[in-house]
């Protein structure tokens, strides 16, 4: 085996003497204050976004029953926190819509400066529009229709240059319209209809594509030789008997159209349908556009998922993750169902994730995998429906749990470990393409009614050609499961899958998360770090989750072996899922942690010698060809 420079990995690090330490903190000391600064500025950016939003929160009376994710312990907003929508780490869409909340508007989300939507139709807001909101300059939406919102309407709206859509119609707004709105130059639709507005309707209004200023005391009639809407709302703002007869007549004539239409179509999908039995066509917009063969997947109609799930009541939520929530619903026949509802569909990829998803999902048939039943498309909604897991997730178990619920023993833990094993074995071995599930961790394998692993969440996956040995994508993934190539270089591959698969066998063990940030100013903020640590101090029951009452010690430290082969820093030398599968049996282990030892002695020899080699002044180490270690394997 060859041995090139970008193999001299963290694992050395555990060898070094302490001189050996003080040299290379001397040398790395630059780039571990661009580390933590960076670091701190993650942690402050989510820290004021979230302040603000809390305090939006507290400002509306959401209820206890509400927005249950908006929780001050959780920092980044942008990590699971429902209603908003990011765009890398900054929060760019705030979705309040018809949610009963009878507060007022908070001044403190003007800090947002990233926010492009902001939605809160149809609640009981109170109180005046904070001037503030004008420092939202990337507004592209702002929509507070039929609310009881009062004052005037904020002159520092003049400097949202990049609003296109701004309702405020249906409130108690009073003054005048301010002459700063003439300034709007991407101003698309204009509502400010049924409010106690007066005064004079600045004339540039008039070009805005849509408007409706109906409902005020504003001068829009001879003076202006104006109607108060445009076209689109001339029915809005009423018509005389006359006009309203025509209209009649147009409306009868136009519903016989449309019944002769109906009947047309009709006949004409039933034609379809007859030389397309066994496929559906998904109703998605642009490139997505295209024939998928989906077996006997059912698709549902919105309306039973509404009714399924509550109208998508925040009490049924059971999940949340990068691409949407998800919900506990019942359908009408009493199957109970678990609906993930994407939130993304209109950012880059969003249509694509879902039907990726879907095909995916369909295609992957196995035991130990998550059975789609179902899915549902409408303009503004994705939707997939597997069957409800009443048993939730393996990461629940080991460290959300409540009083008095069921601990995961031992010989259950071993039955998820081989059971997780084999799913993904499947996805990599057996499926044509392959796939990569690309986010393996305890909260994405699930327990079904019998505790046993069932791989969920399918939508960070993958399609890799058979041919291929890895691609190339935007990270994705869970801080701490991320393999160490696939987060330098974007490359990712099975070896990527084992090696979350590896921390998610520790977090087995251990019962602990593969990342802990309290521990950041010690050495082992990553868990893999600190099982290493226990393993070479011969301390293997300081490993094990203190809620484990009865187990084998031995069985304990087969499968921390297995983890440590796995979360190798080496793809190559990591094994496939089908070996793991076969060590967690008991075939072939010992062999190969005997290997590994072998090979972690030769790495810190060779570290030692690089580094005394440096010490005496040798540069000629940067020009050195891999060095030769072993013979192959």
């Amino acid at each position: 085996m060859r041995y090139s420079n970008d193999s001299i990995n963290l694992f050395c690090l555990d060898f070094m003497t302490l001189p050996m330490k003080m040299m290379l903190v001397k040398m790395g000391k630059l780039y571990l204050t661009a580390l933590v600064l960076a670091l701190f500025h993650y942690i402050a950016l989510s820290d004021f976004q979230g302040q603000a939003l809390i305090e939006l929160k507290k400002a509306l009376n959401v209820t206890e029953s509400q927005l249950t994710s908006w929780n001050v312990d959780h920092i980044n907003p942008c990590s699971s926190w429902s209603n908003i929508i990011c765009t890398g780490n900054n929060v760019t869409k705030i979705l309040l819509s018809t949610m009963g909340l009878t507060g007022t508007l908070s001044p403190s989300i003007a800090v947002l400066k990233s926010l492009s939507t902001l939605n809160l139709k149809g609640n009981y807001i109170t109180g005046e529009i904070p001037e503030d909101f004008g420092n939202l300059t990337n507004l592209i939406t702002l929509d507070l229709e039929n609310n009881s919102l009062t004052g005037r309407i904020p002159s520092s709206f003049g400097n949202l240059k990049k609003l296109q859509f701004l309702t405020l119609s249906q409130n108690h707004l009073a003054g005048t319209i301010p002459e700063s709105f003439s300034t709007l130059p991407s101003l698309i639709n204009l509502f400010l209809d049924s409010n106690n507005l007066n005064g004079q309707i600045p004339e540039q209004l008039f070009q805005v594509s849509k408007f409706n200023f109906s409902g005020n005391r504003l001068n829009c009639g001879k003076k202006f030789h104006r109607s108060c809407a445009s076209e689109s709302f001339h029915i809005m703002s009423g018509a005389s008997s006359k006009s309203k007869v025509g209209l009649i007549a147009g409306l009868i004539a136009g519903l016989m159209l449309a019944l002769l239409l109906v009947g047309v179509l009709f006949f004409l999908c039933k034609y379809i349908y007859k030389g397309n039995k066994g496929e559906v066509f998904v109703d998605v917009p642009g490139e997505i556009d295209r024939r998928i063969t989906f077996g006997q997947l059912k698709r549902f109609p919105w309306r039973e998922l509404q009714l399924a799930t509550e109208d998508f009541s925040d009490k049924n939520v059971i999940g949340q993750g990068g691409f949407g929530r998800v919900y506990k619903g019942v359908l009408t026949d009493g199957t109970k169902v678990a609906v993930k509802q994407s939130t993304n569909y209109e950012s880059l990829g969003g249509d694509a994730a879902f039907l990726q998803e879907v095909e995916m999902i369909s295609v992957a048939v196995h035991r130990n995998l998550l059975r789609l039943i179902g899915f549902c498309t409408t303009e503004t909604e994705r939707l997939l429906v597997y069957p409800y897991m009443q048993n939730l997730s393996v990461a629940y178990h080991l460290r959300e749990i409540k009083p008095g619920e069921r601990i995961l023993d031992w010989p259950t833990r071993k039955r998820v470990a081989l059971g997780a094993a084999r799913g993904l074995g499947y996805l990599h071995e057996h499926c044509n393409p392959k796939i990569i599930h690309r986010d393996v961790k305890a909260a994405n394998v699930l327990l079904d009614d019998d505790f046993e692993a069932v791989v969920c969440d399918f939508g960070l996956a993958k399609l890799v050609d058979v041919r291929k040995t890895n691609v190339t994508t935007q990270v994705r993934g869970t801080a701490g499961h991320i393999a160490p190539e696939y987060l330098s270089t974007g490359k990712s591959s099975e070896k990527t899958d084992v090696f979350g698969y590896g921390i998610m066998l520790l977090e087995l063990v251990t019962g602990k998360r593969a990342m802990d940030l309290s521990r950041l100013e010690g050495d082992d903020v990553l868990l893999l770090d600190h099982v290493k640590k226990l393993v070479r101090e011969k301390r293997l029951t300081a490993i094990v989750d203190e809620n484990l009452n009865n187990y084998d010690i031995r069985e304990v430290e087969m499968m921390t072996q297995v983890a440590l082969l796995c979360t190798q820093q080496s793809s190559v030398d990591r094994p496939t899922m089908s070996q793991v599968t076969r060590m967690l049996e008991g075939e072939g282990l010992a062999e190969r942690w005997e290997e590994w030892q072998h090979l972690e002695v030769t790495r810190k020899q060779d570290f030692e010698r690089i580094l005394r080699r440096f010490a005496l002044g040798d540069d000629s180490i940067y020009k050195q060809e891999p060095i030769q270690l072993s013979g192959g394997r």
